[in-house]
């Protein structure tokens, strides 16, 4: 049995039944306990969607990132939902990758859902061509879109930025100052978060009038073994850096792991 079921018994209409579902007051008690009569007849188990017929709200909102599995992100994801349910909102999660086609179709198979509004956890959704973000100001359209830890310019797009450029900026600044001078920056990846890191990096070096050389800005996967190998052949390259900065916690890791491989100690020679 579904609310058409409801609704013909009852002789009312959907957006009537969904009223009482809903609690609505503008329903007059008679036309009230006739659809709970039937309902109760018929054996209706109410759903989500049936509910929002009459409010036009599912009381849902997609939550899309793009790894779950990222310490920053499952935080992001656990406190996210918390404060939804507190509000009386459901939330669909959607883990999406990092491909653009596959954020598209997650992306469409929530507004397929009619959530009420959809968050993007993570800067990796907004992409550098312009107009791969097209799909995200075209729904903004229709939902509000919100972005954690990204920007994107748009009626009905809200954004939460941390500032990262600052934070590696005064990170950067604060080796300087402890008299290092070959600081080597590990990133990894080109989103918007990975961006104002690696402008921060930059600006702190040119601000001390030192030059940025590409050399010691590089590159690596969020791995811990990854970073670490990586630190090591730079090392047996003959590559000379007395301190390392990275993007992330992961990476940092991997430096640690490295500085005990390679037997330097830490603080004193990195």
């Amino acid at each position: 049995m579904n609310i058409y079921d409801v609704s013909r018994r009852a002789g009312v209409s959907i957006a009537t039944v969904s009223r009482v579902l809903n609690g609505n007051p503008n329903v007059s008690q008679n036309t009230r306990s006739r659809v709970l009569e039937v309902m109760d007849e018929l054996g209706y188990t109410p759903n989500v969607f049936a509910r929002g017929l009459g409010l036009n709200t599912m009381q849902t909102i997609g939550i899309m990132c793009s790894d779950s599995s990222d310490p920053y992100l499952a935080h992001a994801i656990y406190y996210l939902e918390r404060g939804l349910k507190d509000y009386g909102y459901d939330a669909i999660l959607c883990c999406t990758g990092s491909l653009l086609d596959n954020k598209r179709q997650y992306f469409d198979l929530l507004r397929s859902k009619k959530v009420d509004a959809i968050i993007l956890a993570g800067s990796k959704f907004i992409e550098p061509r312009v107009r791969d973000n097209g799909y995200i100001l075209e729904a903004a359209r229709e939902i509000p879109i919100m972005l954690v830890n990204g920007f994107l310019e748009g009626e009905n797009i809200y954004s939460t930025l941390c500032d990262d450029r600052t934070a590696t900026y005064k990170a950067t600044r604060e080796l300087l100052r402890s008299g290092c001078r070959q600081i080597l920056y590990l990133f990894t990846s080109f989103s918007y978060s990975g961006t104002c890191k690696l402008k921060g990096y930059r600006d702190a070096l040119t601000g001390q009038g030192l030059s940025v050389e590409e050399d010691y800005i590089r590159h690596c996967p969020k791995d811990i073994l990854a970073a670490r190998e990586l630190l090591l052949s730079l090392h047996e390259s003959g590559l000379h850096f007395d301190a390392v900065l990275t993007s992330d916690d992961t990476l940092a890791v991997g430096a640690v792991k490295y500085a005990h491989a390679a037997g330097r100690s830490i603080p004193d020679d990195l």
